[in-house]
């Protein structure tokens, strides 16, 4: 998951945002240009939560000053007086949106959550009052219109393709009082955001299961009892062990836990976040959110949210998105079918040997009987893998793989020498093989109270070389559970996919080599941008990473050769659930966006449509309708969670692409990966992009084959064509 900055937000997500705010914060150390080593670093050091609101009220004032000075300009419109011009717009702001957003999402206290509330809104007015500039629209306008004639580079229309698109989907062509309503939806929907973002929090921070006898740990491997012990004690919980409300926390112990009953209140909590009926249920924001948008949609001239969210997209319309997650439901529902089967054997077989009563397998026995399942069939048991999945060593395995790819280098910058926002967080200098500095990449790895669940990449500065060489600053963040002192935290298979996962994001940020900062790294189409990151997490699984990271915790010893061949003849084990559990939850939140503008109970609609879809009962959506941050703290990934599979048809096609050739780290297909993908950011299209990188369309006989499902009849999935 990535989460947008300010500018890309503005020209990308268009979640737009309107009178400037009288306020003057002349000493805020929010708004003064970064300096210090690395071309400039964010003062963290110098953050007070008090700061946000005037900065943010400052930085607004000061961008609408600067916008309206592109827009008044009294000389003809051309590259360099408006597109280039409004490129230099907004750099407070920006400087403080980008310190602002990493405290939403990873220091979101309740002093954060009071300026949100208020800022939302704000900042959503504050958006649209740019986009809804008539005078600087007709000014874009007129770049555009002669942008194949007046000399430009390919770049530079590309931007000015950039910027038109996205105020014309924005609502720049609409009518003074159809703006004035505009804006006015899309401050609701800011507040209803952040609610929604509020009461998930709440119901992570706030439910936790507690283990206090010995019976509450049974079956559980040392290292998950250990992590068990350390949330509680994080937490300040006077148990001896918990099970937070947090996905890193919940799923090994559904995994490994041989308390069914425990399993079962475990799963029920986590799967009702927002979904309590109490001060904190989310489905009441869930309507007004959805009616909202399908209202937004109609008065930009689209039938339907989805249509609008969609139309920048490589898909192109939901149409195209629907025929391949229709193409991949169908045999994953068929596999699931079959895993399930042998999971009830095998739960059959234990309860006639143990006397007592049949269990039919329900949502909370999966993860625990699919583990059996899997060394029954391939005698891969997880707990002898995970002792080799250290997050440390595999975090030197991504090191060792970006160097390998595209030679980058990374260096840990001493404790102290760069200010964080919070002492867990560690910094590292990034170069290229030639030793030039190319960036800085921020590591906070551990889970925490106020902090968001699940794993996603920030960029705290964007590349560019407009006005001057500027280099990137990433970061990735996750939720492991953090160990005792000393004590290496060790992870699973699946947490290691995810840890590579956003790695490749960073590296997409890192890699980029453009000029604009409005088109470098992941300011890219939703649907795309999850490609370089779905890509990279194939590289865990080599044997290379495997034998030189995944070390022993206690004995030091590279993983033997005879499990990682028990590894990768697993390779397709669970692809059933694994796809349904995803996939469902595309497939609501893409029916959502396509209902119009019905009214909606989220319950009722989420029951009714898994029932058509034929969901199996022993599964449940990767994220339900009430906590589905994805789709309800922003306009991001709305109708556009099928992303991650439409990525992933390109990325098993790219994949094929290093098989094809000389192995994983073949070093021409890297050039041109690195050449063709992650360097060029949104400087061409991606369709086109993709097509020089491979020579030719994607389609999804690959993604078919990566997870062992039936050959298509047609291959259907080709870049929305």
């Amino acid at each position: 998951m990535i989460r947008l900055n300010y500018k890309t937000a503005l020209l990308l997500a268009m979640t737009v945002i309107a009178t400037p705010l009288a306020s003057a914060a002349p000493n805020n150390p929010l708004l003064a240009p970064w300096s210090g080593p690395y071309g400039g670093i964010p003062a963290f050091d110098k953050v007070h939560v008090a700061d946000f609101k005037p900065a943010l009220v400052a930085g607004m004032d000061a961008e609408i000053v600067d916008v309206d000075r592109v827009a008044n300009n009294s000389a003809a419109p051309t590259f360099e007086n408006t597109i280039a011009a409004m490129e230099r717009t907004g750099r407070e702001l920006d400087r403080v949106n980008r310190i602002y957003r990493i405290y939403l999402s990873t220091l979101n206290d309740k002093d954060v959550q009071a300026v949100d509330e208020e800022m939302a809104p704000k900042l959503a007015a504050h958006a649209d009052q740019i986009t809804q500039n008539e005078k600087l629209y007709k000014r874009i306008a007129a770049v555009y219109a002669t942008r194949a004639t007046s000399g430009l580079t390919p770049e530079q229309q590309r931007l000015t393709w950039v910027y038109y698109s996205s105020f014309v989907h924005a609502g720049a062509q609409l009518d003074a009082a159809s703006k004035a309503k505009l804006s006015e939806i899309n401050q609701q929907l800011a507040s209803l955001y952040t609610k929604f973002s509020q009461n998930l929090l709440a119901d992570e921070n706030d439910h936790w299961t507690e283990l206090q006898a010995d019976a509450d740990f049974a079956g559980l491997p040392p290292a998950v009892s250990k992590g068990m012990e350390s949330g509680a004690t994080a937490r300040n919980i006077k148990a001896r062990g918990a099970v937070l409300n947090t996905r890193s926390s919940v799923e090994p112990f559904l995994e490994y836990s041989t308390r069914r009953d425990l399993r079962e209140t475990v799963w029920r909590a986590f799967v009702n976040r927002g979904d309590n009926g109490d001060a904190h249920d989310n489905n009441d924001a869930i309507a007004k959110i959805l009616k909202l948008r399908a209202i937004r949609a109609k008065l930009l001239g689209f039938p339907t949210h989805a249509h609008w969210r969609l139309e920048d997209s490589m898909a192109k319309t939901p149409e195209h998105a629907m025929a391949l997650m229709e193409a991949v439901w169908t045999p994953a529902v068929a596999r699931v079918h079959e895993e399930v089967a042998d999971m009830q054997a095998v739960a059959d077989k234990e309860s006639a040997a143990q006397g007592v009563a049949r269990i039919k397998i329900e949502p909370w026995d999966y993860r625990f009987f699919a583990e059996k399942v899997r060394v029954a069939k391939y005698d891969l048991d997880a707990n002898e893998v995970k002792p080799y999945l250290q997050l440390e060593k595999l975090r030197e395995g991504m090191f060792w793989v970006a160097g390998q790819l595209f030679g980058l280098h990374f260096a840990a910058v001493p404790a102290g020498t760069v200010p964080v926002a919070q002492p867990d967080i560690r910094v590292f200098e990034v170069t290229d093989a030639k030793g030039a500095h190319v960036g800085l990449w921020y590591f906070d790895p551990y889970a925490r109270k106020d902090k968001n669940s699940g794993a996603w990449m920030n960029e705290y500065r964007s590349q560019e070389r407009f006005d001057g060489k500027v280099t990137t600053i990433v970061s990735n963040n996750a939720n492991f559970v953090k160990g005792a002192p000393g004590e290496p935290v060790l992870i699973s298979w699946e947490d290691a996919t995810t840890l590579f996962h956003e790695f490749g994001h960073a590296l997409h940020g890192l890699s980029s080599n453009v000029t604009y900062p409005s088109l470098a790294g992941t300011a890219v189409p939703r649907d795309y941008v999850e490609f370089p990151s779905q890509l990279l997490a194939y590289w865990v699984s080599t044997p290379e990473v495997l034998t030189k990271f995944a070390l022993h915790y206690k004995t030091g010893k590279p993983i033997p050769a005879e499990l990682v061949a028990k590894i990768q003849r697993s390779e397709k084990f669970n692809e059933g659930f694994q796809t349904v559990e995803y996939l469902s939850s595309a497939l609501v939140d893409m029916k959502l966006h396509l209902a119009g503008d019905v009214s909606i109970d989220p319950r009722a609609f989420e029951k009714a449509t898994l029932e058509s879809l034929g969901m199996p009962h022993e599964i449940v959506m990767r994220h339900r309708t009430p906590q589905f941050q994805h789709i309800f703290a922003g306009d991001g990934y709305s109708a556009g969670y099928y992303s991650y599979l439409w990525a992933d048809t390109l990325s098993t096609d790219a994949f094929e692409a290093f098989t094809e050739a000389g192995g994983p780290y073949d070093p021409k297909v890297a050039a041109r990966l690195h050449d063709d993908i992650f360097a060029i950011g949104n400087t061409r299209d991606p369709a086109e992009a993709y097509r020089t990188f491979r020579g030719r369309d994607p389609g999804i006989a690959a993604l078919m084959r990566k997870r062992g499902f039936p050959q298509p009849a047609a291959d259907t999935a080709k870049s929305g064509q």
